[in-house]
């Protein structure tokens, strides 16, 4: 009986094992990992456990945490029976100490505000009860001068001192409301217009022996991620090129990341300068010349909510890297590549939104997600307004690639991981990101990059120079598409757009018009007649195209233009045999490539003729 009761409670002690207080973990980001869209945090903790199950709850986390992303690593031999993330709404976000104390001055500059306007009230009712009792005596009393001299002087400087009082409380009270709009806009800084939850994920384990384990937690967030742009410069067509590779953080997670392993991801767990292209001229009866239509480049407007101008929301070109932020005012403009169609828009706490590219203005009005209001606490200090830049990361130069080995040289601190499918960029010192409204500009990368420059015009389209930079070996850069700031000369020209997505052997990155490059065509009428020979109609075309260079060196330019293509064989299209250009005979296009040096002009001449049944028509540029 007593070797039944011990079996008994062995097996007992076996099924049961013994079940530990709850453990709340306070723990640090270590390690961010920001992709396109999100981030993957990490955090690592040393914790001393006792014998049995043991539920470990990591408190104050962001409460945009992606639950099936968790993963929970032991260096020790630890059994993990579950991992759960669940929203703690009775605990609200630890607030800044900088934004507690502009609140507190908000709350005392309020205060001053009623104080003044008090003094106002009191001030009118003065002045109110000066005005009615200004008449001097009773209707029995007899006014002399010396009465009436007595009360002007009285009257007088009364009012003149109620008028100037008047005039210090209002002036009182506008300083004190500019600096209630000022606290405002800092408070918006800091924070957005709603207040979340926190978050927080628990842990349970089970271990035979008291212990002490190392744990890492990872999981992806929300309300994060970044996009590409440039700065690109070029001091001269014989220099080098100089690209800025940037990343624009945002970070609003609800957590700061401080003096974090920080590193960005093509990974996604969407003015111009661009030039013209010339379109095939189909040559049949009635038909028309091309119609160079300029193509929507670029895009811009005010994004607001009910409350008026929205700063902070993240404008992307949807399926592409391209994206920028709405400033202060809620405006924003981003330039677009050619095949774009539809833009996103999207800001925590509100809906994402969607617009086909039909004009060069989009504008809306964003509406709140419902499915974040059982979420959210909205405060009471209203709408921030400000969004700035405030952290750029420092870059210093690189060069990559010379005319002889093409070798590259690194001497940033940064370091670029290639990966199968994608390229991380890893910063090697710390690095902070607080959570707030802001959007970060993190300097990556600086690379000077020997480069082949072309002069290309249309002036059929456009009497303007473009300057082309074609960049081989880009593939080494591990580029992804973005705008592009232009420098040329020393002077910013505007933004462009850099296209990885259709590259091939080099990349083709636009650097705008060059004004010192002056182009002109015009029609030459001599040469521009018509004749009817039996019955046939003869039409023959001449342009003079003129090229001058005002530079203070040698370019090469590409210049384009074309002559139409017939789809019948009626119609005959005769290239003059004067003609200089080459001709392309499956679109018509003609070519000079020339070499230009300082203060030299060049004259292009371009003839053709056509030959058609008197009793059409054709209609001709």
């Amino acid at each position: 009986m007593k070797k039944l009761l011990l079996l008994l409670v062995f097996i007992s002690a076996s099924l049961f094992s013994q079940v530990n207080p709850e453990k709340k973990i306070s723990s640090k980001v270590s390690e961010v990992v920001v992709f396109l869209e999100s981030a993957q945090v990490t955090r690592k903790k040393t914790i001393t456990i006792n014998k049995g199950i043991t539920e470990l709850k990591f408190i104050k986390l962001s409460p945009f945490v992606v639950g099936k992303s968790i993963q929970v690593k032991s260096t020790n031999d630890v059994e993990i029976q579950a991992v759960n993330f669940e929203k703690n709404y009775l605990e609200k976000q630890i607030k800044n100490p900088k934004l507690i104390k502009l609140e507190n001055d908000l709350i005392t500059t309020q205060k001053k505000i009623e104080i003044q306007n008090t003094y106002l009230n009191i001030n009118q009712e003065e002045i109110k009860f000066l005005q009615s009792n200004r008449n001097i005596g009773g209707k029995n009393q007899i006014l002399t001068a010396t009465n009436l001299k007595n009360a002007a002087t009285y009257y007088g400087g009364k009012y003149k001192a109620l008028k100037l009082e008047s005039l210090n409380i209002k002036e009182k009270l506008r300083a004190l409301y500019n600096s209630v709009s000022d606290i405002k806009n800092q408070i918006g800084n800091f924070t957005s217009k709603k207040e979340f939850a926190t978050g927080e994920i628990v842990v349970k384990l089970k271990t035979n022996t008291n212990t002490t384990i190392s744990l890492e937690l990872t999981y992806n967030v929300g309300n994060a991620g970044w996009f590409p742009s440039y700065d690109i410069r070029v001091n001269n067509i014989n220099s080098p090129l100089s690209l800025v590779y940037k990343a624009n953080v945002k970070q609003n997670t609800k957590v700061d990341w401080n003096n974090v392993k920080l590193r960005f991801s093509s990974a996604d767990p969407s003015i111009s300068s661009e030039a013209p292209e010339l379109k095939t001229h189909f040559l049949n009866y009635n038909s028309v010349p091309p119609i160079y239509k300029r193509n929507i480049a670029t895009v811009s407007g005010i994004i607001t909510d009910k409350e008026g101008p929205l700063p902070g929301v993240s404008v992307l070109v949807k399926g592409t890297t391209i994206g920028t932020e709405t400033d202060f005012d809620g405006y924003y403009s981003i330039t677009l590549p050619k095949d774009a169609n539809t833009i996103s828009f999207s800001y925590l706490g509100f809906k994402t939104e969607e617009r086909f590219i039909t004009s060069s203005n989009i504008s809306l009005r964003m509406k709140e997600d419902s499915n974040t209001l059982d979420e959210v606490v909205v405060t009471g200090y209203g709408k921030k307004k400000s969004v700035d830049s405030a952290l750029k990361g420092r870059v210093s130069g690189i060069q990559i690639g010379d005319k002889k080995n093409n070798k590259p040289k690194y001497s940033i601190p940064t370091k670029q991981i290639v990966n199968q499918t994608t390229v991380n960029f890893e910063i090697n010192s710390p690095y902070t990101l607080k959570s707030n409204t802001k959007n970060y500009i993190v300097g990556m990368k600086t690379y000077d990059v020997y480069t082949d420059y072309q002069y290309y015009t249309i002036p059929k389209i456009n009497k303007n120079a473009f300057l082309i930079a074609f960049l081989t070996d880009w593939e080494k850069l591990n580029l992804l598409e973005g705008e592009a700031n232009i420098y040329f000369e020393g002077t910013y020209i505007g933004k462009s757009l850099l296209d990885t997505r259709f590259t091939e052997d080099k990349l083709k990155i636009s650097l705008g018009k060059d004004k010192n490059v002056v182009i002109n065509r015009e029609k030459i009428k001599d040469f521009t007649t018509k004749q009817f020979i039996g019955n046939k109609k003869q039409e023959n075309k001449a342009w003079k195209i003129s090229i001058k260079n005002n530079k203070s060196q040698n370019i090469n330019i590409s210049v384009f233009d074309q002559i139409p293509i017939s789809t019948l064989e009626e119609i005959k299209v005769e290239y003059d045999k004067s003609n200089t250009g080459n001709l392309n005979n499956e679109t018509g296009e003609v070519l000079w490539k020339l070499n230009l040096s300082p203060n030299n002009i060049k004259s292009l001449l371009l003839k053709y003729s056509i030959k058609y049944p008197k009793k059409k028509k054709i209609i001709l540029e």
